[in-house]
């Protein structure tokens, strides 16, 4: 029998590692091209985030890159400005969901990464990868405990972080540059950074999204380390010095 902390330790584990995953991929390297990727860490990459999130690549990036396009205005698929916190906090999945069905803003905003011979046969298929991914985690630690800690981790990331980043990063928070994003240093660290939202609108060309000593990244060592065995290559600008800070 597993002790009783493996359930909390393991769907907190999942969730980090899935929020690294986006961060790092999906987010840096994919929609703003700030990273090129190694084939073999890509690849890893897609496992990850194919097991832990069943998410398609294409849709995500064409959903941020609108987000980044009409910021808190108009045409914004997930602003807690125009639609509320709550709404954004607690329905945010439905959001991004229905922004992702729709083709013209596939097209519109993520022609650059049309789905692959990889993405047709398997990434594509993302509740099969879920499903893998939960009788995975049930046949390592027992049925019961891996189902709770696989339900606790699609709660976590696709209820709480995920919409946390932009709910909180749109209302309320620091800020160390002129635009509609606030900083959340707490938050920063359990959302691999992306929490760091001011700084990233300001320069989201930054594969580093901290730019003060008393702000952390936590997917900046996980690319550092990435790059220094050059599985990745940092080729955004780096970010600008924090002007000022509000608290």
């Amino acid at each position: 029998m597993n002790p009783v902390w493996v359930v909390p330790v393991v769907a907190i584990a999942l969730t980090e590692v899935a929020v690294l995953a986006t961060s790092i991929y999906l987010h840096r390297a994919l929609a703003h091209r700030s990273l090129h990727v190694h084939p073999l860490a890509e690849l890893g990459f897609r496992v990850v985030l194919w097991l832990t999130t069943g998410q398609s690549r294409q849709e995500w990036v064409a959903v941020h890159r609108k987000h980044h396009t009409f910021t808190d205005r108009e045409g914004d698929p997930h602003s807690p400005r125009m639609l509320g916190f709550w709404k954004v906090q607690l329905f945010n999945v439905v959001y991004y969901a229905r922004e992702a069905r729709n083709p013209q803003t596939l097209e519109t905003f993520a022609p650059d990464v049309r789905p692959d011979r990889l993405d047709r046969a398997i990434f594509s298929h993302g509740v099969l990868g879920l499903v893998i991914g939960l009788g995975m985690l049930c046949a390592l630690i027992g049925f019961w405990p891996g189902l709770i800690a696989g339900l606790t981790h699609a709660v976590l990331y696709v209820f709480v972080l995920a919409p946390l980043i932009n709910a909180v990063g749109h209302r309320r928070g620091g800020k160390n540059f002129d635009n509609t994003a606030f900083n959340s240093r707490v938050l920063a660290w359990i959302t691999g950074g992306e929490s760091l939202h001011n700084n990233h609108h300001a320069h989201p060309r930054s594969a580093k999204f901290s730019a003060r000593r008393s702000e952390f990244d936590p997917s900046w060592p996980v690319i550092w380390l990435l790059a220094a065995v050059r599985l990745v290559t940092i080729q955004g600008a780096p970010m600008a010095p924090a002007p000022r800070s509000t608290p």
